[in-house]
């Protein structure tokens, strides 16, 4: 008898527990979400929101975002993949082409507040494959203790660099990267060059490469005039440039750099006093352009419940969502709502980097994409270091690009 109450006791209790757990929840409705390392505290707020109104538990797992993609490939058929991943736009395409992401049903009201250029980035063949979080493109640092204001335009910054460079052969004006096109490639958008040209449907022309034509040899030509008096130095071009622009500004005998937004943090914790700006203006009166990366949430192809895996993202990139993240991360959203809130538009970086993303184009995130990076600044470096002419420097990497393509698809 006691037995039997232990038991009736026990079936109740059970049954209580089981009336107390939401019905979406009883339904087994779960999402695994893989975010970015140390950024799951950006999105808990929006998470614990999104599981109060949907009723659907929410697991995170934190992993580097470059690396998402290729953990999917194996553990979305193995059925230990997540519904949601964060994925860099030059991943995109080659993630359509292997099926590894699905479409998302999106409409155009519920699109309309991300940036032009940010949602491209994540579109092909006029499908939305994935929802933007966040922009990165280049950016002015300057240091304030030795160029209190900015200049409006390269040429500017080019003057000032000679004549700091001839009263003291260890200290530098502006420095940057322009070698390699990620960061030359601000110069010769303007002037006319293009990495893909695009069809009337906005999809790239892998036939039509853009960075050996008039403008692409013009823009390398005055890029080139940098490094012709020493203006740069020598130590910043190849592979360990970039260690030595970090250096060299951090150490103060740069005033200028032009550099992207991961090195905000590390220019802080140096102690230097710098601002930040929008790349200047051209010799031809047009703004430096640059490339546009983005890194957007995108939904499993094997998530067992891809509607709420759409829904989830939806959520946490609203406006009020997207300005709770960059206050706890500093990463600037793709919302033009918080673009153009105080948060950003009275923070002097913030601001720089969303004006900047405006004049930027998003970087290509077709799979030729990958044949590009190693000719084009092969021939970069030629030609600032003065070993090649501009024009058949890149005219050869323009042949290579394409030969590349040509055996890359053959392989699909």
């Amino acid at each position: 008898m006691k037995a039997l109450n232990r038991l009736t006791v026990a079936v109740c209790a059970a049954a209580a527990a089981l009336a107390a757990v939401p019905a979406a929840y009883a339904a087994d409705c779960e999402l695994l979400v893989w975010e970015d390392i140390q950024k799951s505290k950006g999105i808990t707020d929006a998470i614990a929101a999104f599981e109060q109104e949907t009723k659907c538990k929410v697991s995170l797992q934190e992993m580097p975002y470059i690396q998402q993609i290729e953990k999917l490939r194996l553990d979305g058929p193995a059925g230990i993949g997540p519904d949601v991943l964060l994925i860099p736009s030059d991943q995109l395409g080659a993630s359509v082409v292997q099926g590894l992401i699905a479409p998302l049903a999106s409409t155009p009201e519920q699109l309309s507040d991300y940036t032009e250029s940010a949602l491209a980035a994540f579109t092909t063949d006029g499908q939305v494959y994935g929802l933007p979080k966040v922009v990165e493109t280049l950016v002015m640092y300057y240091n304030k203790d030795l160029l209190p204001t900015p200049f409006d335009t390269l040429d500017e910054y080019k003057k000032f660099s000679q004549e700091r460079h001839a009263a003291n052969a260890s200290e530098y004006g502006l420095i940057a990267k322009f070698d390699q096109i990620y960061y030359a490639y601000g110069a010769v958008a303007p002037y006319g060059g293009y990495i893909f040209a695009r069809d009337d449907k906005g999809n790239f022309d892998v036939t039509d490469i853009g960075l050996s034509n008039a403008g692409a040899v013009e823009a390398a030509t005055y890029l080139r005039s940098f490094y012709e008096d020493g203006t740069f130095p020598a130590g910043i071009l190849g592979e360990n440039g970039l260690n030595a622009i970090d250096s060299l500004f951090t150490e103060k005998k740069a005033a200028a750099v032009i550099n992207g937004p991961w090195a905000y943090e590390p220019y802080t914790k140096a102690g230097v006093n710098f601002g930040v700006t929008p790349l200047p203006k051209l010799p031809n009166g047009k703004d430096m352009s640059s490339l546009l990366g983005v890194k957007g949430y995108a939904v499993s192809s094997w998530s067992k419940d891809p509607e709420m895996a759409e829904k989830f993202i939806q959520f946490i990139n609203k406006p009020e969502w997207a300005k709770k993240r960059f206050e706890i991360t500093n990463e600037i959203p793709a919302s033009k709502t918080v673009m153009n809130d105080p948060v950003i538009s009275d923070n002097e970086f913030a601001k720089a980097v969303a004006i900047q993303s405006t004049r930027a184009e998003a970087m290509p995130s077709i799979p030729e994409m990958s044949q590009v990076w190693t000719p084009i600044d092969s021939a970069l470096q030629l030609v600032v270091s003065g070993k090649q002419d501009p024009a058949e420097a890149l005219k050869g990497a323009t042949d290579q690009i394409n030969n590349q393509i040509e055996a890359f698809r053959s392989g699909f």
